[in-house]
């Protein structure tokens, strides 16, 4: 179900590879004194912007009509500053996480609520946690989520929906999600930094687990515990919809 921190004290990993079996994407620098601090005037597209990589791409990257559109502000204030802190163009963020320039410009607008995978990518460019592009600020102690209040992200196709079980206003280790999948569909979740974990459970449904070259059958109350520092798909198997329980134990404190 991702190193650049802004001022969060977490320390580099060295120089290990980040993919096995995927495409490897440029790291981005803190600090590029060939590239502006600021977004450049043109960068941000008007509404009517065309898709830079074709219109069946620009309607893939776009969520599913029924995603949480109360999410796409917040995603695109913590992206937008992100990228400002990094001196990084609309362009250059483009290529260094393969989502097209004028679906950036939508999300830094708060005018399209990205997919999971979109945020996977663009996570994975910044060396963030995905949880960095959703977070918000909230206060210490009990904190109450109804399941009626919840934020949702979805797959393009809606058939993939991922609910945050945790609140985004610390530093953390561990992260707590549910996960749907729908009958006879998969899902293929970009690798993670190295020694990031996941844990899952299945509450219904039968799922097959593929991560890298293994595969693994769960049936409904089975478990596992796996590397997820390598591409990983979650594919149900039968027409029966799955309900699924993640936790993803991070190496070192992200947030």
């Amino acid at each position: 179900m991702k190193s650049v921190r802004e001022n969060t004290g977490r320390k580099g990993r060295g120089d290990a590879p980040r993919r096995k079996a995927v495409e490897s994407v440029p790291k981005v620098a803190l600090h590029t004194p060939s590239e502006p601090t600021a977004p450049e005037p043109s960068d941000v597209p008007s509404p009517a912007a065309s898709p830079a990589q074709g219109e069946e791409a620009w309607t893939y990257e776009v969520a599913h009509p029924d995603a949480d559109q109360d999410l796409a502000p917040v995603v695109g204030r913590n992206l937008r500053k992100l990228r400002v802190q990094r001196g990084l163009s609309l362009e250059r963020m483009a290529k260094a996480s393969g989502v097209s320039r004028a679906m950036l410009g939508q999300i830094e607008l708060g005018q399209s609520a990205p997919t999971i995978n979109v945020l996977w990518k663009i996570a994975r460019a910044l060396d963030l946690p995905f949880s960095a592009l959703i977070t918000t600020t909230g206060g210490a102690g009990t904190r109450l989520m109804r399941s009626s209040q919840a934020k949702r992200l979805t797959s393009h196709d809606g058939r993939f929906v991922s609910r945050a079980l945790f609140p985004f206003d610390e530093p953390r280790r561990v992260e707590f999600y549910e996960l749907q999948l729908k009958g006879h569909s998969e899902e293929r979740a970009e690798p993670h930094p190295p020694g990031t974990l996941e844990n899952i459970v299945v509450t219904r449904g039968t799922v097959e687990l593929e991560v890298g070259t293994e595969r693994h059958l769960l049936t409904t109350g089975d478990a596992i515990l796996f590397e997820a520092d390598k591409p990983h798909v979650y594919r149900t198997v039968g027409p029966e919809d799955a309900i699924m329980y993640l936790v993803m134990t991070y190496a070192e404190e992200v947030g």
